[in-house]
């Protein structure tokens, strides 16, 4: 079995761009399945890797920008207490849609030895998407959880469709992935 990360993308939001309202509840069910996998990945030692929009604030760290989401009323709050990182986990800032761009992820997976990337967390047809197109230019492995991650609901299937036509990228249900992860089989 390659070595996977998970990589969670942009779930620490404050919702405060169009349609982010809308999305909101839709990354707080996405969170909860996104719980599930990561505590598997805790259990095996396995890499976990927040990689997050910093909000436009280029003075802010990582962690500042989670407390600041742990405090805030609904979603954005539930959201970073149920997935606030842990003294193990890595944390990147990213400036754009990919965590790929202009971040140090790539030298980061190579350090820690990741040959397989799964991908969960919001949004699906924006910077998951940029995300795994980029993992997949990289060689990586790719795997994106489709019931872990947020999307407007009018563009989901067509994210899912372009995903699933690249040949590069593997869509699974949590379930599915949570089943291979635990039998050690990645396929």
């Amino acid at each position: 079995m390659q070595r996977p990360a998970l990589l969670i993308i942009d779930l620490f939001s404050r919702f405060d761009f169009p349609d982010g309202q809308t999305l909101a509840p839709l990354a707080l069910k996405a969170a909860k399945k996104v719980r599930q996998i990561r505590d598997v990945f805790d259990e095996k030692q396995w890499p976990v890797i927040y990689a997050n929009d910093n909000f436009g604030d280029w003075k802010c760290g990582f962690h500042q920008l989670a407390e600041v989401c742990r405090h805030e009323e609904g979603p954005s709050g539930d959201i970073a207490k149920l997935l606030f990182p842990g003294p193990d986990h890595y944390t990147v800032l990213k400036p754009k849609h990919s965590a790929f761009l202009a971040t140090p992820l790539a030298v980061l997976l190579a350090k820690i030895g990741v040959e397989q990337l799964v991908l969960v967390g919001m949004a699906l047809d924006s910077c998951v998407l940029a995300t795994a197109i980029d993992a997949n230019s990289r060689e990586f492995s790719t795997v994106v959880v489709s019931d872990a991650t947020a999307c407007v609901p009018e563009r989901r299937q067509a994210a899912l469709k372009l995903l699933r036509s690249t040949g590069g990228v593997e869509v699974r249900t949590a379930q599915a992935l949570l089943r291979s992860l635990e039998s050690g089989h990645d396929r």
